[in-house]
């Protein structure tokens, strides 16, 4: 960051901690480093067995070995404390990153509004040229529901009327089969004999 910021008293003094964790554990792993390379020398004969010489330098490259360990577990625990610090604390970082997916989310967002309009576009001309089509098609044909209420009725009056007038005319015909014997029949009956009544007319 360019413009540097004044920390509170507390996150400056936990810098310094942090600071002085780091300098000290990196010193730690130097010196036992170099005494155990110290250690590898061979001396000459002294009052102590080489025996005994190699188990007190066995013991002591086993201890600054340990040292060093110890020291490696601090820095990463150093870095796992600095990363914490800088998730908690690092109030600009987060609102940059929250700034930058908000810009995100709105560049997806005015491309799906573009997409939208352009498929309500495309729609309402389709729509458009169908209702073309239907009309055109319905005033062609002149169907009744395409009518005012009125003339619908109106028509549908006369249509009733032309049915009952033509029901009338198909009874009041003589019935083809009935007409041949009707006409075949005698107009006087002389059934009986001599003695039989009057006659009856047909």
């Amino acid at each position: 960051m360019a413009q540097q910021r004044a920390l509170p008293q507390s996150k400056e003094t936990l810098l310094q901690s942090y600071n002085k964790r780091l300098k000290d554990d990196v010193k730690s792993i130097m010196d036992n480093f170099t005494e155990i390379i110290k250690t590898a020398k061979i001396e000459d004969e002294t009052q102590v067995s080489r025996a005994t010489q190699g188990e007190q330098d066995n013991y002591e490259m086993h201890v600054r070995a340990a040292n060093i360990v110890r020291a490696g577990e601090s820095l990463m625990k150093l870095v796992s404390d600095l990363k914490q610090f800088l998730i908690l604390n690092d109030f600009p970082s987060v609102n940059e990153a929250i700034d930058q997916r908000n810009q995100q989310l709105r560049a997806l967002q005015e491309e799906c509004d573009r997409k939208l309009i352009a498929l309500r576009d495309e729609i309402s001309i389709d729509l458009y040229e169908l209702e073309e089509e239907y009309y055109s098609s319905s005033s062609s044909l002149c169907e009744a529901n395409d009518l005012p209420l009125c003339e619908a009725y109106w028509r549908l009056d006369l249509d009733t009327d032309s049915a009952d007038g033509l029901s009338a005319l198909v009874l009041a015909s003589p019935e083809p089969s009935a007409g041949p014997l009707q006409a075949a029949a005698p107009a006087h009956s002389h059934a009986g004999g001599p003695g039989a009544g009057p006659t009856e007319h047909a």
